[in-house]
């Protein structure tokens, strides 16, 4: 194998992590450095591990760019009357007429990411710190949350707008501007979501919402019920009192479990209020596999004094009842955005147990 002729810090590579350090003269007076404290990865996507993406063996160890997952359409067959002639039945000769069932197929893209990383010697020397080993022990976290973006990209070009489930499995409650309690997320939104689905409304389990749709919901079960003074038969009324719960933490609202992720979209134009989105799913709707296992690989450059690993890692993840329709695979988050690159496989959407609500929060702001 062939030795990179070059620093791994130079254009258009990553600058070496001592150059992180933006002062000289800080390397010079304050070495030895105390240990570094690494931040948190702020978002960590409860999205993908709440149980809503399971895992589907059909998808493992796989060839090819797409995957082909046939299925059958849902049984609907012609029922005929039995009469005691020679000429019942819709064949009009005095017996039944077989009929089938059919099938057909959806399709599932394939996407392989990665990223690579470097440190020089030096950098160790005069910081005191193994950048590489920072960057290994928060790489589960942060491949967790860009697992989290891809699934949201995914959604918008599915049930967002121009979406091929926009027309039938999303609900908008929000408002431009002036929003109020009615356009709130709310027991009575979430049941309208939910019957989107018709009787299969009971298929939904869980409800991802926006940090900020979340605060409006902790404040709701943090409000007290209270009777006028007037005493029995008298409408009960919110009072801002509290309830004195020890945990404000909302883990479920209206029979869901509620996950809770910031890297779910927020619309609107500029000057409009924000607009959030919410997705209701049923268990196991988004199904995931990988053509191969996680891929981290290491190697040292003598030339420039650096240590490099790479991380590469394939996924499929597929929304039971679509398809992918591109003329291409492999995509970027913003292509799987792209409403023009799905399709519906189901001929009945409501058996897709995906809702999109879309809320304005108490707590929201202005787009800016």
């Amino acid at each position: 194998m062939g030795v990179f002729q070059g620093n791994m810090g130079t254009a258009p590579n990553q600058s070496v992590f001592t150059g992180d350090i933006g002062s000289v003269t800080r390397l010079a007076t304050s070495a030895p450095f105390a240990r570094y404290l690494t931040e948190e990865i702020f978002q960590r996507s409860a999205f993908v591990r709440s149980g809503i993406m399971q895992l589907d063996s059909r998808l493992n160890n796989i060839t090819g760019v797409r995957v082909e997952l046939p299925f059958f359409a849902p049984l609907d067959y012609t029922e005929e009357q039995v009469q005691s002639n020679a000429t019942w039945g819709t064949n009009g000769a005095g017996f039944y007429t077989t009929q089938q069932t059919t099938a057909a197929s959806q399709f599932a893209t394939i996407t392989t990411r990665g990223a690579a990383f470097a440190a020089d010697d030096l950098s160790q020397v005069q910081t005191g710190e193994d950048a590489l080993a920072n960057i290994r022990s928060q790489l589960a976290t942060d491949m967790n949350r860009k697992m989290t973006g891809k699934l949201v990209s995914q959604l918008t070009g599915l049930v967002g707008p121009g979406g091929p489930l926009a027309a039938t499995n999303a609900l908008d409650v929000s408002a431009t501007t002036g929003s109020g309690d009615a356009n709130f997320l709310s027991a009575n939104t979430v049941t309208q979501a939910k019957y989107l689905l018709g009787e299969r409304a009971a298929s939904v389990t869980t409800i991802a919402v926006h940090p900020t749709v979340a605060a409006g919901l902790e404040v709701t079960g943090m409000l007290t019920f209270s009777a006028n003074a007037a005493g029995a038969g008298e409408t009960l009324v919110l009072g801002g009192g509290g309830i004195g719960i020890s945990n404000t933490q909302i883990g479920q609202f209206a029979g869901l479990r509620v996950v809770v992720d910031e890297q779910l979209p927020v619309r609107g134009a500029s000057g409009e209020d924000q607009q959030f989105v919410c997705y209701l799913f049923g268990s196991g709707v988004v199904r995931t596999g990988s053509q191969f296992p996680l891929l981290i690989e290491t190697e040292r450059n003598i030339l420039s004094l650096q240590d490099t690993f790479a991380v590469t890692y394939n996924n499929c993840m597929h929304i039971l009842g679509t398809s992918w329709n591109a003329n291409f695979d492999n995509p970027t988050n913003a292509q799987l955005a792209d409403d023009t690159n799905w399709v519906l496989a189901y001929e009945e959407p409501r058996l897709v147990p995906l809702v999109e609500l879309t809320v304005n929060s108490p707590f929201g702001g202005v787009v800016v």
